[in-house]
């Protein structure tokens, strides 16, 4: 019997942004993301209701991926948002935030889809440009020659990740740590194409975070008993390693799918035992000093490699395969046959360290592209919460090496462009219609709407009821406290614009971000020497800014045009 009940039909509905229950799924995902957003953002609290561990987080990555969403609208949107971050690590938050608030003004905006979306494209071509172009206002250029900016940029993610639970000391002391692995992990002797290497996070979860360190090579942790074993580690040039992908144990479960054939009498056990003790021969005789597992190796082999004087340590398990593989240079070994002399690899040192309650075997390379960053924070969910702000401030920095640009945050990049793109609409409308046949009270009331969704996610960085300014100079981002009186001198209560580039203290008309918006031609060329002069600035990561960006406005047209949703039911 192939179904026990009729195939149902599909069900179709039409114009879906229509429904008061996609706007009202679409409105409580907008709520939880644009509550998380910024140093000052909201923790959500992730659990599953049958028990299980829980986790305190305000990142997109840890969210959108504990967040049950099925509505098909809102699905487009989380999994356009996870895709960017798988990517680039970064700016996930304000991806989904910003695609919320399109969709929203351009709805309210009342233009026919098609209208809306070609003038979107075109305003988003505007942005890419000025924003890729030289005299792009809020963009610095990365001079590797100097440790701040890429300084600057570590700790700005951190200091963006208050679930971290770190001190001001403390984020200044990761942010270093940060950099140094960034740095151990770019070759020397780089060419025209650079291959970098790994940074591998090492969990000690209930210690300071101020001991947290970086050290060249790799940490393996190994047990306390086993690491007697091998004590002493005798001095050598240089330490010949054998890696192994595949299982030592001797488990018939290992040796894959088919039929064993034994002749009578035969013991396989001890055959694969033989097998495993010829392999340790062929070790022996090849000089390899260090075999690495990915699995588990037999007792009988482990004694028999000690006896001859190699050190043998398993279950290493498979993340760290890979950044051994290139520290040591050896092709990872999948059988038990002959081992070829040329999987082998080297490491120029081996030693020993202990960090807290955690011995570890250090294997010190011939060349550091390869480094373990030694993590530590006070409980489970702080770790997992820096540990993955580690990797996407890692991640913001390899990127910088492809485009070697930041972009000024704490909001200023976005109140900037909504700035430029008024001024362009007003003054130069021809320049962006590129006679597609649209009037320009059309791109006037799309540009508002696109304007006034960058200036709402900047106004998203305020979650405590403060007033938000833009200066009507530079087109910054500048926020006073909810209980600052109405009407005050400014410039006394407004020290530095949100990215901290300009002090209040020059010559700067106001406008509240909320109120009536006057266009007027925002300074653009970035002076060298204010950047210089600034030495806390915040920063975001260009190329992962640039593409939520993209991505926003491509989900939100992506939104605007669906006309129908079909929903199998079987």
């Amino acid at each position: 019997m192939s179904r026990l009940e009729a195939k149902r039909a599909s069900l179709c509905k039409s114009e879906p942004l229509t429904s008061e229950r996609v706007k009202a799924t679409l409105s409580v995902l907008k709520g939880v993301v644009t509550s998380c957003y910024g140093p000052a953002g909201r923790l959500k609290l992730l659990h599953n209701g049958r028990g299980g561990s829980v986790r305190t987080t305000s990142q997109s990555a840890a969210l959108l991926a504990s967040l049950p969403v099925t509505q098909p609208v809102s699905k487009i949107l989380t999994t356009s948002v996870q895709n960017h971050v798988s990517c680039f690590s970064d700016c996930g938050l304000f991806t989904a935030i910003l695609c919320c608030n399109l969709v929203e003004n351009i709805q309210r905006a009342g233009l026919t889809t098609t209208t809306a979306i070609t003038l979107n494209k075109h305003l988003l071509s505007l942005c890419t440009e000025y924003l890729k172009s030289e005299i792009c206002a809020c963009r610095l250029p990365v001079d590797f020659g100097s440790a701040r900016p890429l300084l600057c940029l570590a700790r700005s993610l951190l200091t963006s990740k208050p679930a971290c639970l770190l001190t001001r000391e403390e984020v200044e002391h990761v942010a270093a740590l940060i950099l140094r692995a960034f740095l151990l992990s770019v070759p020397e002797n780089a060419q025209d194409r650079i291959t970098l290497g790994k940074s591998v996070i090492v969990p000690l979860r209930g210690q300071r975070v101020t001991d947290s360190t970086v050290l060249p090579g790799m940490l393996i942790e190994i047990p306390e008993v086993q690491l007697m074993r091998i004590l002493p580690i005798k001095k050598s040039d240089s330490f010949k390693v054998a890696l192994f992908c595949a299982s030592l144990s001797g488990d018939l479960s290992e040796t894959g799918e088919g039929t064993v054939v034994l002749s009578y009498g035969v013991s396989l056990e001890n055959a694969v035992l033989d097998q495993l003790l010829h392999l340790g021969r062929q070790l022996v005789s090849d000089h390899v000093d260090l075999v690495i597992c990915q699995k588990v190796i037999h007792p009988s082999l482990k004694q028999f490699l000690r006896t001859h004087g190699v050190i043998a340590v398993d279950r290493v398990g498979v993340a760290l395969m890979e950044p051994l593989s290139k520290m040591t240079g050896t092709q990872p070994i999948g059988s038990l046959k002959s081992v070829s002399p040329s999987s082998y690899g080297s490491v120029k040192d081996l030693c020993t360290a202990k960090f807290g309650f955690k011995h570890f075997l250090h294997l010190i390379p011939n060349e550091a592209t390869v480094c373990s960053l030694l993590l530590c924070n006070r409980n489970d969910t702080a770790w997992d919460e820096l540990k993955l702000t580690c990797q996407t401030a890692l991640h913001a920095l390899q990127l910088t090496i492809k485009e070697p640009y930041v972009l000024l945050g704490g909001g200023c990049t976005e109140t900037h462009l909504a700035a430029y793109i008024r001024h362009k609409t007003r003054d130069e409308p021809e320049s962006i219609l590129r006679g597609d046949g649209y009037t320009q009270t059309e791109l006037r009331l799309i540009s508002e709407a696109f304007c006034s969704a960058l200036e709402s996610l900047a106004g998203s960085l305020e979650h405590d009821g403060g007033e938000i300014l833009t200066d009507r100079k530079y087109g910054h981002f500048w926020s006073v406290q909810a209980d600052s009186a109405s009407a005050v001198n400014w410039p006394d209560l407004l020290l530095r614009c949100g990215c901290g580039l300009y002090s209040s203290q020059e010559e700067l008309g106001w406008s509240f971000l909320k109120g009536t918006h006057h266009p007027f031609v925002p300074q653009t060329c970035l002076p060298r020497e204010a950047s210089e002069s600034a030495s806390d600035l915040t920063l975001d990561c260009f190329t992962a800014k640039l593409s939520g960006l993209q991505v926003a406005v491509e989900t939100a047209n992506l939104i605007l045009d669906l006309s129908y949703v079909i929903e199998d039911r079987n």
